[in-house]
């Protein structure tokens, strides 16, 4: 059984990110997936409150060895230089109990150029700074949302554990549930 903490369009807001790495560090997780922009807010955003990137540079370097993460298209070449875990990918696959877990920022791969899923899949994916956990027939679609910038006001991540997608807020309330087991 692996547990997993997932989040998504960082966007280098450093007090969000705290928030989030003080759960993380006190929840007894095996993996921290990144699905993508992480330092930077990009043309089109605004500025996050807490903009700090040089600051989340250190907090996630300290966790190198426990994130999975994948490119954003705030993502550049320039912040793997800092970055001391890879993070240039367009996606990766991770298999967790059973299920291929397709890990991708949403940028590249999203609705209107959908990745191959099989079922019992689940696409995981950022970008959208909307949260989602639902069932499309026969595969699963889980978006953590923006710890930064979120469109719908809450800030949110995700913990997987024992087949169960949870949505926590950034106060570590819990919004929603997905349970894909027996899928």
């Amino acid at each position: 059984m692996m547990k997993l903490m997932m989040i998504s369009d960082i966007h280098g807001d450093y007090s969000s990110l705290k928030k989030v790495m003080d759960v993380y560090d006190q929840g007894d997780f095996d993996k921290l997936v990144i699905l993508g922009d992480i330092l930077y807010h990009g043309p089109r955003n605004d500025l996050p409150e807490g903009y700090a990137p040089k600051k989340c540079i250190p907090l996630l370097n300290a966790h190198k060895h426990d994130i999975l993460a994948v490119r954003g298209n705030c993502d550049a070449e320039v912040d793997q230089m800092v970055l001391e875990f890879p993070m240039r990918a367009d996606y990766l696959e991770m298999y967790v109990d059973g299920h291929r877990f397709y890990l991708t920022h949403g940028h590249l791969y999203n609705e209107t150029n959908f990745p191959h899923l099989n079922a019992g899949d689940v696409y995981c994916y950022g970008h959208f700074h909307i949260p989602v956990l639902e069932k499309e027939s026969d595969y699963f679609k889980v978006n953590p949302n923006s710890i930064s910038l979120p469109k719908k006001g809450i800030q949110s991540f995700i913990v997987y554990e024992d087949e169960t997608f949870k949505l926590y807020s950034l106060e570590n309330e819990l919004l929603d549930t997905l349970n894909i087991a027996g899928n």
